[in-house]
Parts: C-alpha cells; sequence; structure tokens
C-alpha cells in the first residue's frame, strides 16, 4: 500500500507542474511580405525565416531548440526503461546478412558500444575488417551511405557522409586488405562500376549543387586516375531530372538518358563507346531501365501498365515497337523479377503480401513457388555464376531471414537469420482494412499486444507515408516495443500515393489527387475510433519527409482527431519548397506554384497557408535537420512560428533541431538512441503513461 501511494503522490506532483508550466516560447517577429501568384494576392509574414545563414535566423532557431527542450524537460516525467528498451534494438551486437559479390563474400558488423557499421570479408573462414568510417571520423559523426563492389569483389567503392548532409565522399579500397588505393573522389552522389571493372560513372553533387538547385553532372572516370581527367557523359537541362547510365554485366551494350521519378529516355549503345547509340524508349506518363543478357532486352516497366509488366526485345531490334509482352500485367502488382538460366522468377503481391511465381523463359507460367516459412517476401536476388536464388522473408514479429535455393527444385535452405533484439513474443500484426472519405478500400498493419482489448481506451501511434510509389509491406516492428510493451497499439495505413495496389494507387495520392492521402489517414483515425481501439485523446500521429506534409496537412484540416502529432523533417510550405535544396527532384510528385494549374491545388491543401485563424491544433513536436540536404528546414520554422502566433492556438508547438544530423540518415548509434529516446518520451508523455 505504501508503494501505491508513493507513486500516486507522484502523479499529482507531476500534474501540478505541468499544469503550473505555461507554454510561453521566444517570440517571432512578423515581417509581410505580399506576392501576388497567379491573380491571388498572398502574404507570407514569415519569409525571413527562409535564410538560414541569417545571425538573426540562427538566433531564433536556436532559442526555439532551447525552449522545447526546457519546456518538456519542466513538464514531462521521465521513464528510466524506454531509452534501455530503445538501446536494446539499436545498440546491440549485429551481424548483418552475408553478401556475396563474385567468389567474395562481406558483411556489415556493429558491436555493442560502436559508433558506427563495420565492414568485413571472410577469407579462409576468418572475418577480417576492412573498412571502419569512425577511423576518418572518431566523433562517430561520419557514416558509410553507400558500397560498390567491382565484379570480381576484388575492390570497392565505400562512400561516406557527415553529419546526415548527403553529400559523399567515395573511397576505393582493396578489399582483402582495407588499403585505400587511391585518392578519394569529393562530392559525389552515386557510383557504379563500368563491365571492364577499370572505370566507374559517378555523378558530382556539391553543397553549392545543392543550394544553387543545379543540374547534376556524370563523368566516367579511370579509376586510380586524377579526378580531373575524368570523361564528361552528360546532365540535364533542368535539375528536377536525374541523369543515368549503366553497363550490363552479361551483355555488351549499355544504357543512358534522363528522367524524373515517373518518366524517362532510354538510349541503348555498345560498352565501351561514346555513340548516341539508338532511342529505345521515351515516354511522359512511365518508365523503363532495361536489363540486357546475351541477345535479349528484358524491360520491367508500367507503360500502358499500371500494375507492371515484363517485357523482352531482342538486341539488334531494341526500339520500343519491336518489344514484346513476356509476362503481361495482371490483378496483383508486380514487384520485380529476375531472369536465372532456364526459368523468370516474379515477385507480386496481393493485397499488401508478396508472393513468387515461376515462368519459363517464354512466359508461360510454372507454378507458384512454395515458401520455407510463411511470411512477406521482402526481395529475391540471383547469383548467375553460382546459379542460386536468394529471398528475404519478413514477418510483423521476427526478424528478416535470407533464404537460398537452386532454381531447379527451390528445396530452400537458411542462408541468414539474426536473433530477435527484443521480446515480440506477447505481440500479434494484423492486416486490416478500413474505408476512406471516397469509399476507397485501404488496408492497415495493427500492430498490438495479444491481450489488447478493444475498449476505446487503448494509445494509439498511427503513422503512413503516401507519396513517391513507397507502400507498406510486412516487416519486424520490434523498434517500437516500447509502446508495444507499455500497452500500445502501432498502426501503420497504406494510403494512396504508395505503391500497394499498383501506379493508380500512386496517381491517386499525388499531384491534384494529393488530398485523397489526407482523407485516407483521417478516415483511418475515424476507423481506429468506431471500432474502439482508441479515442482522440489517446491517438498520436506520427510521420516524416512526405510523411511530415501528410502531419501538417491533417493537423490543419482534422486537429478534431488527434491529441498529438510528431512531424519530422517536414514538407510545409507547399508555395515555396521547390526553390530550395535538392526539391525540384519532386516537382513530378506535387507539382509546382509556378503553374497556374498546379498552383490551385497546393494552395488548396498547403499546411501553411492553411492555417485557420482561431482553431487549435493538437500539441505537435515540428523536427527539422540543420544538415538537411533534402527538405530545407524553412519549412518547419516557418510553419511553427505561425502556428505559435495564431490567434487561439493554445497546445504547445515546439521546434527541435538536429544539429548534427539531416534528413534523418547518418547519426551515430548514441545520436540515434537520444534522438528516438527524446520523440519516444514525448509520445508516451502525451499518451499520459
Amino acid at each position: 500500500m505504501r508503494t501505491l501511494l508513493i507513486i500516486f503522490g507522484t502523479q499529482i506532483i507531476f500534474a501540478a507542474a505541468s499544469a503550473q508550466t505555461k507554454f510561453s516560447p521566444p517570440p517571432t517577429s512578423i515581417v509581410p511580405v505580399k506576392d501576388t501568384m497567379h491573380g491571388v494576392v498572398l502574404t507570407d509574414n514569415y519569409r525571413w525565416l527562409e535564410d538560414k545563414e541569417d545571425p538573426k535566423v540562427i538566433e531564433w532557431t536556436k532559442a526555439q531548440h532551447d525552449y522545447g527542450i526546457e519546456y518538456l524537460k519542466a513538464t514531462q516525467k521521465t521513464h528510466p526503461g524506454v531509452r534501455n528498451e530503445i538501446a536494446a534494438y539499436i545498440d546491440i551486437d549485429y551481424e548483418g546478412p552475408l553478401s556475396k559479390h563474385g567468389r567474395r563474400v562481406f558483411q556489415n558488423v556493429k558491436k555493442k558500444g560502436d559508433k558506427q557499421y563495420k565492414l568485413y570479408t571472410i577469407l579462409n573462414g576468418k572475418k577480417i575488417l576492412i573498412w571502419d568510417p569512425v577511423k576518418l571520423d572518431t566523433s562517430g559523426k561520419t557514416s558509410t551511405s553507400g558500397v560498390d563492389y567491382n565484379y570480381d569483389g576484388e575492390r570497392a567503392a565505400v562512400s561516406v557522409q557527415k553529419s546526415g548532409a548527403e553529400i559523399s565522399t567515395t573511397y576505393i579500397i582493396d578489399t582483402r586488405t582495407g588499403n585505400i588505393l587511391y585518392p578519394p573522389l569529393q562530392n559525389t552522389d552515386g557510383f557504379n562500376w563500368t563491365k571492364d571493372q577499370q572505370h566507374a560513372y559517378y555523378t558530382i553533387r556539391s553543397q553549392d549543387d545543392v543550394n544553387k538547385q543545379l543540374p547534376l553532372k556524370t563523368y566516367r572516370w579511370e579509376v586510380g586516375a586524377s579526378a580531373k581527367t575524368a570523361e564528361f557523359m552528360g546532365t540535364t537541362a533542368d535539375a528536377k531530372n536525374s541523369y543515368f547510365v549503366y553497363d550490363n554485366r552479361y551483355s555488351d551494350v549499355s544504357f543512358y538518358g534522363e528522367g524524373d521519378f515517373y518518366s524517362n529516355k532510354c538510349y541503348m549503345r555498345k560498352t565501351g563507346t561514346n555513340d548516341k547509340g539508338i532511342l529505345i524508349y521515351e515516354s511522359k506518363k512511365s518508365t523503363c531501365y532495361p536489363e540486357a543478357i546475351g541477345d535479349k532486352l528484358y524491360i520491367f516497366t508500367n507503360d500502358n501498365a499500371p500494375n507492371y509488366r515484363l517485357m523482352v526485345a531482342e538486341k539488334n531490334n531494341p526500339e520500343y515497337k519491336n518489344w514484346k509482352t513476356l509476362i503481361p500485367e495482371s490483378e496483383t502488382v508486380m514487384q520485380s523479377y529476375v531472369v536465372t538460366k532456364n526459368n523468370i522468377i516474379i515477385q507480386d503481391k496481393k493485397d499488401i503480401q508478396s508472393r513468387l511465381t515461376l515462368y519459363d523463359l517464354d512466359g508461360n507460367k510454372v507454378k507458384q513457388i512454395d515458401l520455407p516459412e510463411t511470411g512477406n517476401v521482402a526481395g529475391i536476388s540471383y547469383d548467375r555464376e553460382e546459379d542460386s536464388v536468394y529471398m528475404t522473408l519478413n514477418t510483423f514479429t521476427s526478424m528478416p531471414k535470407i533464404f537460398v535455393a537452386s532454381p531447379s527444385n527451390f528445396k530452400w535452405r537458411l542462408y541468414y537469420e539474426r536473433q530477435l533484439p527484443v521480446d515480440m513474443s506477447n505481440v500479434v500484426g494484423e492486416i486490416r482494412f478500413y474505408y476512406s472519405k471516397d469509399s476507397t478500400r485501404v488496408p492497415a498493419f495493427v500492430i498490438h499486444r495479444k491481450d489488447m482489448k478493444l475498449d476505446s481506451a487503448n494509445p494509439v501511434l498511427l503513422t503512413a507515408y503516401g507519396g513517391f510509389n513507397i507502400g507498406i509491406e510486412p516487416h519486424y516492428y520490434g523498434f517500437f516495443a516500447p509502446f508495444l510493451n507499455r500497452g500500445g497499439v502501432v498502426v501503420e495505413a497504406g494510403i494512396r500515393g504508395g505503391d500497394e495496389y499498383g501506379e493508380k494507387w500512386h496517381r491517386e495520392g499525388m499531384l491534384a489527387n494529393k488530398q485523397n492521402c489526407f482523407d485516407d489517414f483521417n478516415a483511418c483515425a475515424e476507423w481506429l475510433i468506431k471500432e474502439k481501439y482508441t479515442s482522440p485523446s489517446k491517438l498520436i500521429a506520427i510521420g516524416g519527409s512526405n510523411g511530415g506534409l501528410l502531419m501538417g496537412a491533417v493537423a490543419t484540416q482534422r486537429p478534431d482527431l488527434y491529441k498529438a502529432i510528431v512531424c519530422e523533417v517536414p514538407l510545409l510550405d507547399m508555395l515555396r519548397y521547390q526553390k530550395f535544396l535538392i526539391a525540384r527532384y519532386w516537382i513530378p510528385e506535387y507539382g509546382t506554384s509556378d503553374n497556374d494549374e498546379d498552383f490551385r491545388w497546393l494552395l488548396r491543401y498547403s499546411p501553411y497557408q492553411n492555417i485557420r485563424v482561431s482553431v487549435n491544433v493538437p500539441t505537435m513536436l515540428v523536427t527539422a535537420g540543420a544538415n538537411d540536404s533534402r527538405v530545407d528546414p524553412m519549412n518547419a520554422k516557418k510553419f511553427v512560428a505561425a502556428l505559435q502566433n495564431n490567434i487561439g492556438q493554445v497546445s504547445p508547438i515546439i521546434l527541435h533541431m538536429d544539429y548534427n544530423s539531416g534528413h534523418g540518415s547518418g547519426q551515430s548509434t548514441e545520436q540515434s538512441i537520444d534522438n528516438w529516446n527524446f520523440v519516444f518520451e514525448f509520445i508516451i508523455n502525451q499518451w499520459g503513461l
């Protein structure tokens, strides 16, 4: 009884402290700037916050950040076990899947206490350390952002970034010794070896390129030579497009061209030449990036096939008019394929769950491929040299497993399995469906303890992304154990804008249809309340980047549905987003206010322009990365300022800046634990746990 009294007394003291601490953030000056856009007069009161180099903006940002931390310290209680539970998932002895290149095997390893992942190779049964980014930067703030092996696996191009800035430096190493072979390439963005393994294609992206939104240039480099001698390959006329070029390991042709996220044109030429070659494909609505094997071209495309199809052409007649459908579009969504020596394997998904189907080389269906265990196929790959298929299998409550089999019999054997970092034995995952505002059927994952009751009292964390053709798929939810173990429910909605049901599903959530994403998310919240999973006082939403835009939209459109919202590295000023950093890449997804038609739909939903006077939005934690090279922090700053100054805004609107990372990548182990502990504590306190 004594213990209960002590706990009860602590809760009273905490509640009293919270009530006495009024949210009074540092003031923000209003400096009106008037614009006339397509005949509409708009006033932007916080344009001055866009200049991140302005001392006044730096001072304001730090004051907001510091105040937010102090306010949360004064009003939140600390849950000692949370940080340890996060660390149990992040900071553990980790040995990643074995990665085979040529006859060589590699593995990412991170022991408990390591600041970053290290790269090992396996020689004569022994693991040999060949790459450790901490040797470049003992602070642990420099991380490996990519590794590209040449075909025989004897050399690797290892790219690193500092503090999540996504401006990379690339080192060429000997994968037997780890020795750095040549001076590094600076300001790289993408690297891939040529077929002869003596050259490589790489793209330059400097901070100046990002700041000025310049089209990026791609070069062909003789490995080991001075970067000044690299041969220019191509660029684009507009920074919203990307240039691409790649060789084929099993054929003597190369492909190059340019495109945006959803359309491209593609040329084919003989490998090793700089001829213009043949234009084999061009579209404003769909994409193709062919693969050449011997005398055939295989083309996985959504051209006239929203659910995708696999096409084939002869190398000697590669133009689009000569393409033939090998495996047609179906009602399910085709995700990927591999062509083996004797057959074709298709990965497709039906109602979010992926599977494998076997076809012969003429495109005739042979059979459904049995899986070794119940689960979702997360990916397949094929090693042509050893004639083996590798498959990754996922479930909600177990870590990914990798299986390997011969494509002649598909007798799977376990190739890699990682032990569970946290106990999920009392957790279950379900795929549920609900209906959106326009009666569209939408899928959602619902993860919870087995003893959950539908009594409207459950704390629920609802998340989604809904953009760029990126959808949800069953995966391990151990990261959310601190919530699940405390009775929380985690829900991930497969809203439109993703790839859950093919390109049609994506297009129903982009450009003029973007409002569908917000309606789908709010409908999920309403469904959770109606089905008695939770109530508005227990429902918290979280999303980042494009999902941060989602958070801003639901906060301004349906504030009544949510107790609190975590809005991470968000896009929020949709009338000006495209003017900053690399955001021109996203014009095909959102449109641009420079265009009259696009302006009309952007203005209707842009969170910054749709803050309603005297309407209180839920408590919000809005985060931004100081080194973000994707989404400019001005989005978060302006939105926070506008809400804090809005008459009638009562709930706290908190700005939190991460000064040591960018768009979420590149953090050290300790940074990652600290940052997630900060967010998790905010959520758990908002639930009142």
